[in-house]
């Protein structure tokens, strides 16, 4: 499941996705709680537009944000009935993360290695999620979304990681040429979109964390 990712960097926008460019900061690597950019269809003007948003879902209804630690991605096969998903995916809050890359942990040796997955010829691309709006202690509002995953324990690349005996999971890239009919999908369109990423097109090599000073 991921929980750390490098999110798209703010100065290629225009030109690596023809989007605006981000007005906030974030983080180069982004993990469960952080706040980062995703492409959404705001509800008001049904227009596509960039929001900050917190990595790890919260639903509307939750009294705080700790659920997040358990929601920063969502299963395809139960989206559409899990409690925390369900209003989002019916409501069709889709999002778009953009990245220029995410971490699995492998176990070859025996100790999880954090591995970089990327595109092979390293540009950036976009991942499905759904969003959800919560409205704050304070009456401010709060984006957060959840990445969705699928099966991948047959997949060339994504079948190596997780601990030993755990079910394989990737995420789902969505191609550029998709990008707005992802946003703008019905539910049941939106299902045809949840397929394993094009293995020819991604690799992934060792990428631990630095050691602490």
């Amino acid at each position: 499941m991921c929980s750390n990712y490098i999110p798209a960097p703010r100065s290629i926008f225009l030109t690596a996705f023809r989007w605006e460019e981000p007005t906030f900061d974030y983080p180069q690597e982004s993990y469960v709680s952080y706040r980062a950019p995703i492409r959404v269809i705001a509800p008001d003007s049904q227009a596509a537009e960039l929001r900050e948003a917190m990595f790890g879902l919260v639903p509307f209804w939750s009294k705080d944000t700790k659920i997040a630690r358990h929601t920063y991605n969502a299963r395809s096969e139960t989206v559409a009935v899990k409690p925390s998903y369900r209003d989002p995916w019916k409501s069709r809050r889709y999002a778009l993360v953009p990245m220029a890359g995410f971490y699995e942990p492998d176990y070859a040796t025996g100790k999880p290695i954090r591995w970089r997955i990327e595109r092979q010829d390293q540009e950036v691309f976009t991942v499905a999620a759904i969003w959800d709006y919560w409205r704050q202690p304070d009456g401010t509002g709060l984006t957060s979304f959840s990445m969705l995953t699928i099966n991948a324990d047959r997949h060339p690349v994504m079948g190596r990681f997780h601990a030993p005996g755990d079910e394989k999971r990737s995420l789902v890239i969505v191609p550029p040429e998709h990008r707005e009919c992802w946003l703008n999908a019905t539910t049941k369109e939106a299902g045809e979109f949840l397929r394993a990423m094009p293995a020819d097109e991604f690799t992934a090599r060792p990428d631990p964390r630095p050691p602490r000073s």
